[in-house]
């Protein structure tokens, strides 16, 4: 009788004596850990003791069933899709800003090259833009080049 209670307050004392790992900061500003941390330290644990009621919760109620296997399944598939779909969205407007981005910046650059600019008017005919219309078309070119890019 005495082995068993002697055994049973092993046990006991075994359970409680389960450390746990604290980390702190001291007074230099390096990370200290230990059991004991100091009086008034900010406190971290790594480590706690598990009770009986929270490895109840995660343990598992048995194998699963074939439906629930399939199910699980089925529910990775779509959330892998769904990111699949993401993805390739974000890369859609990726590619189509970067597009967008080029096609302003070769604008800006026609308009600073000096060159002669034509455009058509409404009968079809061809006509050069003067030193205030290039001007203008540039600002609004270099303008619209920062918003696209940036």
């Amino acid at each position: 009788m005495r082995r068993i209670l002697l055994l049973l307050a092993l046990l006991g004392a075994a359970g409680a004596a389960q450390a746990q790992i604290r980390c702190w900061n001291d007074a230099d500003g390096k990370r200290a850990c230990g059991d004991a941390p100091p009086p008034g330290a900010k406190v971290t644990t790594l480590r706690g003791s598990t009770t009986p009621d929270a490895a109840a919760k995660d343990a598992k109620k048995g194998p699963l069933t074939p439906a629930e296997q399939d199910q699980q399944f089925r529910k990775r598939q779509l959330d892998a899709q769904k990111a699949a779909d993401k993805s390739a969205a974000e890369q859609k407007v990726a590619a189509e800003k970067q597009a967008s981005c080029a096609q302003a910046r070769d604008a800006l650059r026609m308009f600073e090259s000096g060159q002669r600019v034509t455009r058509t008017d409404a009968n079809g005919e061809r006509y050069f833009l003067d030193e205030n219309q290039i001007a203008a078309e540039t600002a609004r070119a270099r303008e619209v080049a920062d918003k696209t890019c940036n």
